[in-house]
């Protein structure tokens, strides 16, 4: 009603009705239009303004979630806000899940947001030159867990991961972060990943360029572009995932981090590493540089 009475009173001098007039025959006073004047848009509209900026960021992160993951993001991050009213908020900035339409059956992949520096050349000469990243996923009673990990081409080494019950582009930062933690921030690493959301986020590529990391992406639809990740992937589900039914997330968290760090990284000889562990490997690398320097 207040755009209303800022027309009517700037109307021509004739057909002009005073303010103190419109507000009394609509029913409200002259001090809130004159408040509404200072400005025009209204709390709650800023409000919904400042809630669609976070929703779309959270969209971002995870984009497979709809509507009722959105609200319980916003619950998380201390927002009181009904799951109704973030449908609507969602409708009216035109987010949904990008699987919301089940008749489709192939999802198209994003743009690449970087060149493919490792063109299948699964091959370093030393340690921390290039890293393989990817995310699996396998069901529990609870439901899906996921897990976000970084493999040294050199040592064959998990030098990184993250394991959370949602995929959003956070676990791939924190995964990251992980990474770097353990191997004392490396500068210049190749990081080579598919075009999957999460490797595509503004978040997760900008971790990279703060870390001084290159990124670098296959080709759609090119599993062997990310082979060499992907062998450790099927490695971890014949010994891990597939052994059992895993009824709860945490039950299954514990073996997969007991099965990295206890079996595969230390008891695991691999051909390609000499019959070496890539623990062992690492330890010999690291020798043969300091005797170098």
């Amino acid at each position: 009603m207040f755009p209303l009475v800022h027309e009517m009173a700037a109307t021509g001098a004739r057909d002009r009705v005073p303010v103190a007039v419109a507000c009394r025959v609509l029913g409200f006073s002259e001090q809130a239009y004159y408040q509404w004047l200072k400005q025009p848009v209204s709390a709650r509209e800023a409000e919904e303004r400042h809630l669609i900026g976070v929703l779309r960021g959270l969209h971002e992160e995870d984009p497979e979630g709809g509507y009722r993951v959105l609200a319980d993001d916003l619950h998380d991050l201390g927002y009181e806000i009904s799951e109704r009213r973030v449908w609507r908020l969602c409708k009216i900035a035109g987010l949904q899940s990008v699987i919301a339409k089940r008749k489709r059956r192939y999802r198209r992949a994003g743009a690449p947001v970087g060149d493919d520096l490792v063109q299948r050349e699964f091959t370093a000469e030393r340690l921390d030159q290039k890293w393989l990243v990817d995310i699996t996923e396998h069901w529990t009673g609870e439901g899906r867990l996921y897990m976000c990990a970084f493999k040294d081409v050199c040592s064959n080494r998990i030098v990184g991961y993250a394991i959370d019950k949602r995929m959003k582009a956070s676990l791939a930062v924190r995964a990251l972060e992980n990474a770097l933690i353990q191997r004392g921030y490396p500068k210049g690493v190749i990081v080579h990943s598919d075009r999957g959301g999460q490797f595509r986020s503004r978040s997760f590529q900008h971790a990279l360029k703060r870390s001084g990391l290159r990124g670098s992406m296959g080709r759609v639809g090119a599993c062997g572009d990310n082979a060499a990740m992907e062998s450790f992937f099927s490695l971890l589900q014949k010994n891990v995932l597939d052994r059992k039914s895993w009824g709860t997330r945490e039950e299954l968290r514990v073996a997969i981090v007991h099965w990295i760090e206890a079996r595969y990284h230390r008891k695991r000889r691999q051909r390609r590493l000499g019959k070496l562990t890539p623990v062992e490997f690492e330890a010999i690398m690291m020798d043969a540089v300091a005797l170098a320097a």
